[in-house]
């Protein structure tokens, strides 16, 4: 059977490795941040390969055929790594681009390149955020201690924020948006911070903020490299089986990300 290595962490890496477990010897890989991730399904590998000239030397020991990026779309070092082991051994690539989130009517979204602009976006004035960025990413607030944060991540934030004032929320999504309205009113929130995820379990707090007149601070995604994609599960199993027939990756290179 052949080899494929999914670079995962998202819930569509562990949709598309269940979807491929029983035709291919399927690794999926995870960077090992989450305390408790949940369960796969299959062979699970934890931890980082040290950069891509370590991604490349695994993909020769182990023999990998097939690379498959699904990680999240703000992992964008990993996503650089992959695209250069790539090139290195000449393991095919293809990726899972989850489409982005498009502002609509009634959303007031102020949009920033990184974490330390949306400190910067939320002002001088005292105001009551809602941090939805997970944990990795909000330390940059300690630089704005005259804010209310309220922070939700899947493990604890530790060390705590250097901060006067902060609530501490654990949760795993997916995230209903009449859920996520009850707490941006609950916690009388004027302002959420969040990332372009895309997909529809973390869009509560998005339509929430919507129909609450809510701002939402959000951080637009970093450059991904440009390698053979879908957007969808299903479109990537399907691109998988393609492959394998007539090893052309062309015609889905032309769709981009």
């Amino acid at each position: 059977m052949k080899k494929i290595l999914i670079l995962g962490g998202t819930t569509e890496a562990r949709q598309l490795a269940e979807k491929l477990v029983e035709d291919f010897r399927v690794t999926l890989s995870l960077a090992g941040r989450t305390e408790s991730p949940v369960a796969q399904g299959v062979p699970v590998r934890s931890g980082g390969f040290g950069g891509a000239d370590g991604l490349a030397a695994y993909l020769r020991e182990a023999g990998i055929d097939l690379l498959i990026d699904a990680t999240h779309p703000y992992a964008a070092q990993i996503s650089a790594n992959a695209a250069q082991a790539s090139r290195l051994t000449g393991v095919p690539i293809l990726a899972l681009r989850r489409p982005g989130w498009k502002p609509v009517d009634g959303d007031r979204w102020t949009q920033v390149d990184t974490t330390g602009d949306a400190v910067h976006a939320l002002g001088s004035t005292p105001r009551r955020a809602f941090l939805a960025l997970g944990r990795q990413e909000v330390a940059a607030f300690e630089a704005a201690p005259q804010h209310h944060y309220v922070i939700r991540s899947v493990d604890r934030v530790e060390p705590k924020l250097a901060v006067p004032d902060a609530t501490y929320l654990l949760a795993r999504g997916p995230f209903r948006e009449a859920d996520e309205r009850a707490l941006l009113e609950e916690h009388r929130i004027d302002v959420v911070v969040s990332k372009n995820s895309g997909g529809e379990a973390t869009y509560g707090k998005i339509a929430a903020a919507r129909a609450l007149g809510i701002e939402v601070v959000m951080v637009r995604r970093p450059f991904l490299p440009e390698v053979p994609s879908t957007e969808t599960v299903d479109e990537l199993a399907a691109l998988v089986d393609k492959f394998w027939v007539d090893h052309l990756l062309d015609p889905v290179a032309e769709r981009g990300v």
